[in-house]
């Protein structure tokens, strides 16, 4: 496998976690990482809203806020909006690739969908409903790969868009979990603005301040909870299982368990010492 990594900056110290520290549920593992983390939260969902909102540029806040929320989910140090500005430097090309490509699929699946509900009558508009949400559940979860995916790893495109279809199946359960999760906070915020709507317009104003300042950030950091533990055991340790003795600081830094291993320095047809390949990306 060819060098895949694009994770660290060297200058970044993150906090330590003792190995013999008791271990938390998950859940409550997220809320504590999530409301430690809430004003720098709010600063980066201000300005994910505002990069957003363009389909061009909606790639570049999706890489942004998932490089940012990753390092936090892995109990690494991340310096908020330099970070997420700093990613979207470096991944802007495929960022903004996958973001209008993105945006496309979702514009065809959701007008199958209409169309068939509204165009077409008996079974066969049922089977074209079912068929096209069904397809809509399976590209969301894609995207929750997909950004990952384009900050971490030395992919193509379309090596990306495979391994996040793949994944969706591969880790169905935390997907679900995932996406129905999301869904309620959705359905919850609708209902609000509903119940709020025979009050003053100034208050239906602050829930929806409150949501945009807060949702961006949770969702992505909900997400990295629930996929960077399947990436890591079908990509990240399979690699690393094969190459023991690679970047050993690297991983460390990302918060991966691993056991030293002294390994023989490879030797060119000359004699010479070879360094291995960085899998790293810098």
């Amino acid at each position: 496998m060819a060098g895949f990594f694009g994770l660290f900056n060297y200058e970044k110290e993150g906090p330590g976690i003792s190995k013999n520290a008791p271990k938390k549920k998950t859940f409550i593992v997220f809320f504590e990482t999530f409301f430690r983390n809430f004003w720098k939260f709010i600063t980066v969902n201000l300005v994910y809203s505002a990069i957003s909102l363009p389909v061009v540029t909606n790639g570049f806040a999706a890489v942004g806020i998932t490089h940012v929320t990753r390092n936090i989910a892995r109990d690494k140090h991340s310096f908020g909006l330099s970070d997420f500005f700093e990613t979207i430097k470096k991944n802007w090309k495929q960022s903004l690739a996958a973001g209008i490509l993105n945006t496309l699929i979702y514009v065809i699946l959701f007008f199958d969908a209409y169309f068939f509900y509204f165009s077409s009558k008996g079974i066969m508009s049922s089977i074209g409903v079912g068929i096209s949400l069904c397809l809509l559940f399976i590209f969301t979860v894609m995207t929750y790969y997909i950004w990952t995916m384009i900050i971490t790893f030395r992919f193509s495109l379309k090596q990306i868009y495979r391994n996040s279809f793949k994944f969706v199946f591969i880790n169905l359960k935390m997907n679900l979990l995932c996406f129905f999760s999301i869904i309620l906070v959705y359905a919850v915020n609708v209902a609000l603005v509903v119940l709020l709507a025979q009050y003053a317009v100034f208050v239906i104003t602050l829930e929806l301040l409150i949501y945009g300042l807060t949702y961006p950030a949770f969702r992505y950091l909900l997400v990295q909870f629930c996929t960077f533990p399947a990436i890591r055991k079908y990509i990240i340790d399979p690699y690393y299982k094969e190459h023991p003795g690679e970047d050993i600081e690297r991983r460390r830094d990302l918060g991966l368990e691993i056991e030293e291993e002294t390994k023989p320095a490879a030797t060119g047809e000359d004699g010479e010492d070879e360094e291995p390949e960085n899998v790293f990306e810098d």
